[in-house]
């Protein structure tokens, strides 16, 4: 009775109820985050399932089509066309013989009786020719299972004569929609088919909505809230999913709190029967790309590129930059005006120290840059096993070298290349480091003579401080020949 009366008001007023049907359908779309499209194909299997539930018979494959704009359902049997090839077309009383075949070979027993009384090697015998047997028999029934066809269905099968009886010129491999008749009146149980069809669907529908939404944010950097920590395992919410940061994506010295808002990279994105398993790190490399990405436009315009970068999550990194125009410092975009942008990404990490140097094609000069703030005196390279032998003064040897040999470990891992590290002292270089050294030369040198011009002034005004007093110069020059013969005596 209700349902008539529902359907009476909305004949009488059909276009409030298809318009409060398609609001339903946009809100769906808007809170589980799926296509239109995808919502009413699992209305019209929803409807589908109900039809075959009541009024279907078991085998059939059935379909509806559903009309968005006047409401209404069109149903069709689906049949394919299928030939010798294709189908195994058994008659009923083959069949029934099958049956009665399968019945008896179930029912029979081997008998065991006159092996089990002959001893107990008869015994042993008698059952491994029986197992044998059994194991022969199970093989040849599979090969058979592999080999034989689908049986000949006539609910969702049709001949290739039957066929061009509906449609002319109709092959083996077409499949046919005949039409069936529409029905309005559906008993309880198919509409509770119905329902279970379109909670499953949307469910599969929203999991792969989601499963797609973050498979494409694979690489990037995101932001999350803290939302709970299970022993060592910290979950993130990151929206419409959670993600899971394991103990090896975490840095060592971090702390987490539930709450506490960070930026994370999304290493790897799986589908599982739950919704899409996101594994998230922050010692990944390439988060260091993403955060200067973020923090510096130039990374992300493409003028500026990040060439290499090694990482020691938690205490350095080093990058190295290079600049795709003319005119465009790289490190100095890169550090920003006071050093305002390498600091937010420094803070994002948690006070990790960055060092930002140069890329260059020259390997030695590469080398020596990645070894910085120690100064390289000269760096020999074998090409053929990628070694290089850096020297440096004695004085920057511990410096090359940092802290449980991470500068050095930084740089190998830069470059790519094997580093060993020689301390030599200034004085005894050989000529062929004279190059090397020419600009810290030419600094000493200024310096030399700058310190000589200021000694020579000094010197100038001893002298003519004196005659300003009205002191003899001459007295002055007995006394130091009097020190001189108290020296030689």
């Amino acid at each position: 009775m209700t349902k008539r009366k529902s359907n009476k008001s909305d004949e009488t007023n059909p276009s409030g109820g298809l318009g409060d049907f398609s609001s339903a359908i946009a809100q769906i779309c808007d809170e589980k985050g799926i296509s239109k499209e995808k919502v009413i194909e699992t209305i019209e299997a929803a409807l589908a399932a109900a039809y075959k539930k009541d009024y279907g018979k078991k085998g059939q494959n059935i379909r509806a089509a559903f009309d968005e704009k006047t409401g209404d359902t069109h149903f069709f049997l689906v049949k394919e066309v299928v030939d010798e090839t294709l189908r195994e077309f058994i008659t009923e009383e083959e069949l029934a013989k099958r049956k009665e075949e399968a019945d008896h070979a179930r029912n029979a027993t081997p008998a065991h009786n006159d092996v089990a009384t002959s001893g107990k090697h008869s015994v042993a015998g008698g059952e491994k020719k029986i197992r044998e047997a059994e194991e022969a028999s199970e093989a040849v029934s599979s090969a058979a299972d592999e080999e034989k066809l689908p049986r000949y269905n006539p609910e969702r099968d049709l001949t290739v004569a039957e066929a061009k009886k509906i449609k002319k010129g109709s092959k083996v491999g077409d499949v046919i929609e005949i039409p069936l008749e529409t029905k309005k009146d559906y008993g309880r149980v198919a509409a509770q088919t119905a329902k279970q069809v379109i909670i499953q669907r949307i469910r599969e529908a929203e999991r792969d909505a989601m499963y797609d939404e973050y498979k494409d944010k694979e690489g990037q950097v995101v932001s999350g809230i803290v939302q709970r920590i299970e022993g060592r395992n910290v979950f993130i919410d990151l929206g419409k999913s959670i993600g899971v940061l394991f103990p090896s994506e975490q840095v060592e010295r971090e702390s987490y709190r539930i709450g506490q808002r960070l930026k994370i990279y999304i290493q790897k994105v799986e589908a599982g029967s739950k919704g899409p398993g996101i594994t998230l790190s922050r010692v990944h490399p390439l988060m260091i790309q993403k955060l200067f990405e973020l923090e510096v436009p130039e990374i992300f315009a493409g003028t500026v590129e990040i060439k290499a970068i090694a990482r020691e999550a938690g205490e350095r990194t080093k990058i190295a930059v290079a600049s795709t125009e003319e005119g465009i410092d790289p490190i100095g975009s890169c550090v920003g005006q006071k050093g305002t942008r390498v600091q937010t990404v420094i803070d994002e990490l948690s006070g990790e120290k960055i060092d930002i140097i140069s890329w260059n094609d020259d390997i030695a000069r590469f080398i020596a840059a990645a070894l910085s703030p120690a100064k390289v005196l000269k760096v020999d390279i074998k090409e053929t096993q990628k070694e290089a032998s850096v020297s440096v003064p004695e004085d920057q040897l511990s410096l090359a070298i940092g802290k449980k040999g991470q500068n050095v470990r930084l740089a190998a891992k830069l470059t790519g290349w094997k580093i060993d590290i020689l301390g030599v002292k200034i004085g005894g270089q050989p000529a062929a480091n004279a190059a090397l050294l020419a600009g810290e030369a030419a600094e000493a040198k200024e310096g030399a003579e700058i310190a000589n011009e200021a000694d020579a002034a000094k010197i100038k005004a001893e002298e003519t401080k004196p005659e300003e007093a009205g002191e003899p110069v001459k007295k002055k020059k007995k006394t130091v020949k009097k020190k001189e013969k108290n020296e030689e005596k």
